[in-house]
């Protein structure tokens, strides 16, 4: 395990498109088909990170809150599933039944949508506007394991609350940290520093 923050990529990008399949019966989910929510939430999360782990609980509580506000919310895991057999699809979906989760998680077998995220670690979050151009990307909470603090997803709520009231997200955003994502091949902008 490397830990590894986000790269924070440039505020306004438009979401890259993609269309992935579910770990839980394998049926493609695309991100065209959240069109028209007031805000859409991407998280790449794996199963056996302590870092995802850590906030599980409490991101499960924040999504279905969120979404009873018309948040659409996609989690995509992107570890390389051959080298690390906990985060195959099958593994997955018992996650996400144990954790309660009530969003699609997707299997991105090819990294490819990892990198057009410019994803780097697990978890890292993604939250986009109306018109799907990206508002805030950071950390959940500033809580980590072992640092002692509450788990309250405090940076990810607040960012949520402005953009559903058409506001800007409060600065500073805080890059997330959590292991890095486990690449086959890593890309050009994964440096694989330890996070400071």
């Amino acid at each position: 395990m490397v830990r590894t923050a986000s790269t924070m990529l440039e505020l306004g990008t438009k979401a890259p498109d993609f269309s992935l399949p579910r770990v839980e019966d394998g049926r493609h989910v695309a991100l065209s088909e959240f069109a028209g929510a007031p805000a859409t939430l991407v998280v790449f999360l794996c199963a056996h990170c302590p870092y995802v782990k850590h906030v599980a609980p409490a991101l499960a509580t924040l999504v279905q809150e969120y979404q009873a506000r018309g948040v659409a919310v996609i989690g995509i895991s992107s570890n390389d599933a051959t080298a690390y057999p906990d985060d195959a699809p099958e593994a997955l979906a018992a996650e996400a039944r144990e954790r309660g989760y009530t969003f699609p998680i997707l299997y991105d077998e090819s990294q490819a949508v990892a990198k057009a995220y410019r994803a780097a670690c697990t978890p890292d979050f993604y939250l986009f506007d109306r018109d799907l151009l990206l508002a805030y990307r950071g950390q959940f909470d500033a809580s980590r394991p072992k640092n002692d603090l509450p788990v309250t997803g405090a940076d990810l709520r607040a960012a949520l609350d402005a953009v559903l009231a058409g506001a800007a997200v409060p600065e500073p955003q805080v890059p997330s940290i959590g292991c890095n994502i486990k690449w086959k091949q890593a890309p050009e902008y994964f440096t694989g520093l330890p996070a400071t």
